[in-house]
């Protein structure tokens, strides 16, 4: 590996800048224009047809799922009705209904998603923070020293020293331990691609190489300790494949979830050199037993369809939505 970054998809995350409680402005070209409420439902039909309640029966485990939905912001009134109703067999939805410690998802809310049948997977990140977030001000207060470069186009979110002790006990310990209060099923562990995008320059002597063992060292350290509470909790990074290249990756892993691999936001066919790097890296993990989680942006019923199709043909469980992450998407007919 080079000490320089490779080529990125552009950040989706939808790869949101999420300005706080009040609400979350979409990192890119889109906006949010209001509240979402329970009318955000209504897309489901404008992406394609599905059915409208939750189908209820044996919670399938992560391997065996084939249809999920990811939502991170614009839960209508706060609550996961909309979410436990989707016909999906596999919820991801952030921590906290706002962005903060006070607005976590309790284990009753959580519980009745799982409920309807769903897994259920608490999304967080390891390897940055946004301003919003309840443990920035502390840290920038006491810890200001693990906070690093912003992304390039979204000053409010910060790179940080992710293999600092601090950063696990302040901060992802934290998140861990709520995660498996609430009762989730495992978590969604996004930006593990700190590793290609902190400066180097503002770490002399450290290298990409390096960078990546970092990473790979705490996801590592996220799943022994989640597993030594409970065994069955699934540990699901997001993107950054080419770390199964190194030693306890892929062990750690249970599943991995990849952002466009065929559509970039929005409806833009994915044929740069390194979508088909990630579709193979991604291919190797699920010959390895690991599950795979597409999320594709596409709005354009032929390009949903085509989407579809690559997941049937990959074997691998898919959602095909928009970069806001606010809707319930449906299920690949």
């Amino acid at each position: 590996m080079s000490d320089g970054p490779r080529p990125r998809p552009s950040p989706a995350r939808g790869f949101l800048a999420r300005s706080g409680p009040a609400g979350r402005a979409v990192r890119g070209s889109l906006a949010r224009s209001g509240p979402a409420g329970l009318a955000a439902l209504a897309v489901l039909p404008l992406l394609g047809g599905c059915t409208t309640g939750a189908e209820t029966g044996p919670t399938p485990s992560l391997r065996e799922v084939s249809s999920f939905t990811y939502v991170l912001q614009g839960y209508p009134g706060g609550r996961l009705d909309a979410v436990a109703k989707a016909p999906h067999q596999l919820a991801i939805v952030d921590l906290s209904r706002d962005g903060t410690a006070g607005g976590y998802f309790s284990a009753e809310e959580i519980g009745r998603v799982r409920s309807s049948g769903k897994l259920v997977l608490a999304y967080f990140e390891i390897g940055s923070i946004e301003e919003f977030r309840t443990e920035f001000g502390p840290l920038r207060e006491r810890d200001a020293d693990l906070l690093l470069n912003t992304w390039p186009d979204w000053p409010d979110e910060h790179f940080v020293k992710y293999w600092a002790p601090r950063w696990w006990s302040q901060v992802v310990k934290p998140r861990l331990d709520q995660a498996l209060r609430a009762g989730f099923d495992g978590v969604y562990l996004d930006t593990p691609l700190a590793y290609e995008e902190i400066d180097l320059a503002r770490l002399p002597g450290e290298t990409r190489d390096g960078l990546a063992r970092r990473m790979v060292a705490l996801i590592s350290k996220i799943s022994e300790y989640a597993k030594n509470i409970r065994p069955d909790f699934y540990v699901v990074p997001q993107n950054s494949p080419e770390l199964r290249d190194f030693s306890g990756y892929v062990e750690a892993i249970d599943g991995i979830g990849m952002e466009e691999l065929f559509f970039r936001a929005t409806d833009r066919p994915c044929r740069e050199n390194w979508c088909q790097e990630n579709l193979t890296h991604a291919l190797v993990l699920r010959k390895q037993g690991k599950a795979i989680l597409a999320t594709d942006y596409a709005t354009s019923p032929e390009n949903i369809r085509a989407a579809c199709a690559h997941y049937r043909a990959a074997g691998m469980a898919g959602n095909v939505t928009t970069v806001d992450l606010d809707r319930v998407s449906p299920p690949c007919q």
